[in-house]
């Protein structure tokens, strides 16, 4: 994992190497590492829980972590996503989609199973993230 945290502005490569030292983090299951991406004051919503600060993540992360199975587990492995479009039909109208992918593959490592769940919302174009 990296050493210095990866700065803005971020490019695609930038990006990419970002998401992958978080997912690695992540992947470990360790609360007080996940909490030392994110600054003391960061706030979070999950679902309907809100909070504040690093103790409040790790205090969450350890809840979650005590009962749930996240990211992957032998031939299964879960994503989240979230992008920007245009309707086709209207143009001007931004949209932004954000979900979960779950997959299952088969012993030869094709995508057996894929099962999303997304939700799609207007968005002006000042909203944008991604650009």
């Amino acid at each position: 994992m990296a050493t210095t945290p990866i700065k803005p502005p971020f490019s695609e490569e930038t990006a990419k190497e970002k998401v992958k030292v978080a997912q690695d983090a992540w992947n470990t299951c360790n609360p007080e590492l996940v909490a030392q991406a994110y600054t003391p004051d960061s706030r979070w919503r999950n679902r309907t829980e809100f909070f504040t600060g690093r103790e409040d993540i790790i205090r969450f992360l350890k809840r979650k972590w005590d009962k749930e199975l996240w990211c992957y587990a032998g031939n299964r492995i879960s994503v989240r996503f979230e992008y920007e479009w245009r309707d086709a039909a209207n143009p001007s109208q931004w949209m932004r989609s954000h979900g979960n992918e779950h997959w299952e593959f088969d012993d030869n490592g094709l995508m057996r199973i894929r099962d999303m769940s997304a939700n799609d919302y207007a968005i002006h174009e000042s909203e944008r993230r991604y650009r």
